[in-house]
């Protein structure tokens, strides 16, 4: 359950962008877009690879 505190004065449109902020952090819609669509354990390793590769790449780039 995300609690959000609202301090005395402040404006709903703020307390609202604070929920969505925690709201995406938890990060159940992310969840919820993965478990729509089954993905093979094959597929999901190889994204990972490809995701570490990137990485590293950029990292190699930086220095």
């Amino acid at each position: 359950m995300i609690i959000v505190q609202v301090k005395e004065n402040e404006n709903i449109e703020k307390a609202l962008k604070k929920f969505k902020r925690k709201f995406e952090r938890t990060g159940i819609i992310r969840e919820l877009r993965a478990r729509q669509a089954f993905e093979k354990p094959s597929v999901t390793n190889r994204k990972k690879m490809v995701k570490a590769v990137y990485v590293q790449k950029l990292r190699q780039a930086e220095q």
